[in-house]
């Protein structure tokens, strides 16, 4: 249903999804929901986060997401102590070449949104970039950004009527920063441009693109 509704909803393309779809290895459970995969730099599987979607492509409130290692302790497949110690979703990409046209002696710029819908689509939309997430706002922390160190990097928050997320984001790059070769940039895209409610609505840059009027 996921990866129909980008379609169905206009977010990418069927051919744009289906990359899509391939770049991150997104699976399918039993019960329906996407599994965003949590592959590390070394292609080493993290953990699976199990979401659902409707048409729209919005999250189903009434189907809270969950972890494959916790359904997994659930049936007694792996012990209650396991720590699946999870990485940002799309880590695994960083070491991979780009479809795109780029100087092969320039790493990628990695772009970090916070949800794993908005990563996915902005990968088609943006293939110049690696895009990642942390899966939600206080996912991120400067242990997960330690693996981007040799890369430039660049964090979307989402947005708020309090502008938290940006400062929070903020005190997250400034921690993680004297462990990275370049400076990390937080974009101020949402508090700039969003309106007030957008704000109330906490978009994202996703929802933001989608919304503005065409030129």
């Amino acid at each position: 249903m996921f990866c129909r509704s980008l379609v169905s909803a206009g977010y990418l393309s069927q051919e744009q999804m289906q990359q899509a779809a391939q770049r991150y290895y997104l699976g399918k459970s039993r019960e329906g929901g996407v599994v965003f995969w949590l592959i590390d730099d070394e292609q080493v599987l993290r953990d699976g986060k199990v979401m659902w979607y409707g048409n729209d492509c919005h999250r189903l409130k009434d189907k809270n997401p969950t972890w494959v290692s916790t359904l997994l302790k659930q049936k007694d497949e792996l012990p209650a102590s396991f720590d699946p110690k999870r990485c940002l979703f799309g880590l695994h990409l960083l070491h991979a070449p780009l479809t795109v046209n780029k100087r092969s002696d320039e790493p990628p710029t990695v772009c970090i949104v916070e949800a794993e819908k908005t990563a996915v689509i902005c990968s088609a939309l943006f293939p110049q970039c690696l895009w990642m997430a942390p899966g939600g706002l206080t996912m991120l922390n400067a242990a997960k950004l330690y693996p981007l160190r040799e890369h430039k990097v660049i964090l979307f928050p989402d947005t708020d009527e309090t502008g938290k997320t940006y400062e929070e984001w903020s005190r997250i790059a400034q921690s993680a920063q004297d462990s990275f070769t370049h400076p990390i940039r937080v974009s101020p895209l949402l508090e700039k441009s969003a309106t007030l409610a957008q704000k109330s609505a906490k978009i994202d840059i996703v929802d933001l693109m989608f919304s503005s009027p065409k030129p």
